[in-house]
């Protein structure tokens, strides 16, 4: 696949944003031309999830497509907010490159920092000092993390936050003795049967797990997709397998397709 040069790169993004642009134009797609900043933000997380499969797949050929239509969603947003006058893609550009280069003075600078921790720190306390020029008020530690991100992320987000200051675990036993609890709690609820209460005691067993998982240093989103390719697999082999001897899923019984499932597992 041809790389290109730093000045190739650069028409050919041009090339991008141009075709963006005349895909908005009042004589181009009129598919386009209808798409909001609401109707678009949808794509924009299938795209993101897509490059993740590529990469979990280690499939390099659909990671640089799916990377193309990723920058594609950055660019339609610019293009949307160029024609209502607010900022352009050379805007993002150049506030990105701004970025990284401020709060890397280890790198671009006369800061030090040797480990990837120290890096961190730094990015974060940079980050604090710039939210403080600008004069944004002061907001509770967990503000930042957003909401409309799924579940497990901002979980995930919120331990790292607050364990970034003190609060969390020391041992990873700890946090296992705590899963006890949660599932004793989590027995109880299901006793008293109250769907409310289930609900909540689950919520806190997902929590606790994902701080187990944060400190095993182990991303649970990226474990959970893994467990889910992998029920994906394994179930396709008891489907293909009762389809070789003529039988559907629901022909099947329960005692035949855990036959299949444990055949499956031991051939991976």
């Amino acid at each position: 696949m041809d790389s290109g040069g730093e000045s190739t790169i650069g028409v050919k993004f041009e090339r991008l944003v141009e075709i963006m642009a005349k895909l908005r134009a009042p004589d181009g797609c009129p598919w386009d031309r209808e798409q909001t900043f609401d109707t678009i933000k949808t794509y924009l997380l299938e795209e993101a999830y897509e490059v993740m499969d590529a990469i979990d797949a280690r499939d390099w050929d659909a990671l640089a497509e799916e990377l193309g239509d990723l920058l594609l969603q950055a660019v339609f947003f610019a293009q949307m907010a160029a024609e209502q006058g607010r900022f352009t893609i050379s805007d993002s550009i150049e506030a990105i490159n701004a970025k990284l280069i401020r709060r890397h003075p280890h790198v671009f600078g006369d800061g030090t920092a040797k480990t990837a921790e120290e890096v961190k720190k730094r990015w974060d306390e940079i980050k604090g000092e710039e939210k403080l020029a600008k004069g944004a008020p002061e907001r509770g530690l967990l503000e930042g993390v957003s909401r409309k991100q799924p579940a497990l992320s901002e979980a995930t987000y919120i331990s790292k936050k607050a364990a970034a200051v003190g609060f969390d675990w020391e041992t990873p036993e700890q946090i296992l003795d705590k899963l006890h609890e949660e599932l004793a709690e989590l027995a109880a609820a299901r006793d008293h049967g109250d769907p409310a209460e289930l609900e909540n005691e689950i919520g806190d067993l997902f929590f606790v797990l994902v701080n187990l998982a944060r400190f095993l240093k182990v991303d649970p989103e990226q474990a959970l997709r893994k467990t889910n390719a992998k029920f994906r697999k394994r179930f396709a082999h008891v489907e293909k397998k009762l389809a070789e001897r003529g039988k559907s899923l629901q022909d099947a019984s329960l005692a035949e397709m855990e036959a299949l499932w444990q055949e499956a597992k031991t051939a991976q």
